[in-house]
């Protein structure tokens, strides 16, 4: 997958709606690809979490005593698998894939809303929302004027010097 600008990808250019719609599709495409590998990359994460923490406690119940323990109870060996630092890096890797697949889910909405963002500039444009404002003419009035200005004119008088 290349290289994704959601800042980029999530602007609107009202100028250009055709090409806005004829991306849209493929952005969408983009995004949840990226949503997919994300969760892929979450689910990977916790089954290694899970194993981690399965092969840690047989540890912990053949080897009690490496791990401090004198007598094996389950809130032991659950207290004890926390405290490893294996069990803590790999919790650390699921919460981050955890984290990215949210990020790309919220990149998916905002895609998504995008095309409802599109759809809502399009009908604006059906309804000649973006043309400037036009005041109904006043034909009377306009006559009038045109009228009076016409009568303004006939009072001028042009005169020429004689040898011109």
């Amino acid at each position: 997958m290349g290289y994704l600008n959601y800042e980029q990808d999530i602007r609107i250019d009202p100028n250009s709606l055709d090409v806005e719609w004829l991306e849209q599709p493929g952005l969408m495409r983009k995004y949840t690809s990226l949503s997919a590998l994300m969760e892929k990359t979450k689910d990977e994460a916790k089954e290694k979490l899970d194993l981690m923490k399965a092969q840690i406690e047989l540890n912990i119940r053949e080897y009690p005593g490496k791990y401090g323990l004198a007598k094996i109870t389950e809130a032991a060996v659950q207290s004890t698998v926390l405290l490893q630092e294996e069990y803590q890096e790999a919790a650390r890797e699921y919460n981050d894939a955890k984290y990215e697949h949210n990020v790309a889910v919220g990149a998916v909405r905002s895609i998504d809303q995008r095309k409802t963002a599109l759809e809502n500039l399009v009908k604006l444009l059906g309804t000649s929302y973006f043309a400037g404002p036009k005041a109904p003419r006043d034909l009377h009035q306009e006559y009038l004027e045109h009228q009076e200005r016409k009568n303004s004119n006939t009072k001028v008088k042009i005169s020429r010097k004689k040898g011109e």
